[in-house]
């Protein structure tokens, strides 16, 4: 699939660097720096975003309609773009979660990962 197709339909599964951007702004606005650590974080040092990946990945966001670029705090730097989830996009992060949490489901009642 297509980056930018990724998001024309609406409960498709999100890819890793996707989803701990948005879960990442679902908490506050962020600037992309920001962001980059906060993701490396949240995933325990699973995803590591490097910039090129960041504002491409953003840039897809915005152009979806599922982030968008806010004015930062008076006293930052201006040069900073900061960004904030929008309704859309918090609905995306929620239909992922929920998707996540059904798999859970379904593979402990599979039993999938337990220990003989």
């Amino acid at each position: 699939m297509s980056r930018r197709r990724q998001f024309s339909k609406p409960g498709s599964p999100l890819t890793p660097s996707v989803f701990y951007i948005l879960l990442s702004l679902s908490i506050r606005d962020r600037h992309g720096y920001d962001i980059l650590k906060h993701v490396e974080a949240s995933s325990e040092g699973r995803i590591r975003l490097g910039p090129g990946t960041l504002y491409t990945t953003l840039k897809n966001l915005l152009d979806a309609a599922l982030v968008e670029e806010v004015d930062g705090p008076a006293h930052d730097d201006a040069r900073r773009r900061y960004y904030r989830i929008t309704a859309r996009g918090r609905a995306e992060l929620t239909s992922e979660l929920a998707r996540m949490e059904q798999a859970i489901v379904v593979a402990r009642g599979r039993r999938v990962g337990a220990r003989s």
